[in-house]
């Protein structure tokens, strides 16, 4: 368990430069806070004290501003960065070296039971405010941009934008967890790029017919 802490610690020191001591990360980071309250409540969930677990879970909720159903797997080196908002449903499987940023949500789409919620596998990059909804699974060493509605499965290695989620880079190149989720590419403004020049085109087009026109006349 402590070995567990010292990991999620060293994480908040690798992913935000602003973390500036240990006891800073300790009294101060809800998402901290949030993770090791959901280890303990994991382990009653587990053990079927079902009531200890959603309990703890409130508590943290309250206190944090981070929902996390107590069963949801996560492994090592989670780091919820500000946090606000995330959402976690019961059923979502999380990997190793997985951040997420404020008002993300990994939940369902409907009523169903068994598996309703997304798996998130290793080195995945969620910005703020996605949304990843139903039994899919975003494959590793991804990044999902800020906004975005991802619906259906994310291959490896992979950028998803837009609404609903586009994959608009795959490579097979492993993306660089460098938090640069702002600068994503943008399918949607590239097509009305692409469209504005092709009104150009027919603009020219029209006006050099038209200058021909005049020099018959």
């Amino acid at each position: 368990m402590l070995i567990t802490m010292k990991e999620d610690i060293n994480m908040v020191f690798e992913q935000d430069p602003s973390a500036k001591s240990v006891l800073e990360v300790i009294l101060t980071y809800s998402g901290i806070h949030a993770i090791w309250s959901h280890r303990i409540a994991h382990k009653f969930y587990r053990k079927r004290f079902y009531f200890i677990a959603r309990l703890i879970s409130q508590i943290s909720r309250f206190f944090t501003g981070i929902e996390i159903h107590p069963g949801a797997k996560i492994g090592k080196r989670f780091f919820i960065d500000h946090g606000m908002g995330v959402v976690i449903g019961e059923t979502c499987e999380i990997g190793n070296d997985v951040t997420i940023y404020q008002g993300v949500t990994l939940g369902g789409t409907g009523k169903e039971k068994g598996k309703r919620h997304p798996t998130i596998m290793d080195n995945v990059l969620i910005a703020s405010g996605a949304k990843v909804l139903g039994s899919i699974t975003v494959g590793e060493n991804s990044k999902i941009g800020a906004g975005s509605v991802v619906l259906h499965e994310v291959p490896s290695n992979s950028t998803v934008v837009g609404i609903p989620g586009r994959v608009v880079i795959q490579n097979g190149i492993k993306v660089q967890k460098d938090l640069n989720h702002c600068n994503l590419p943008d399918p949607i403004g590239d097509q009305l790029t692409g469209i504005e020049l092709e009104l150009e085109k027919i603009l020219l087009q029209h006006q050099q017919s038209s200058q021909k026109i005049k020099r018959v006349m």
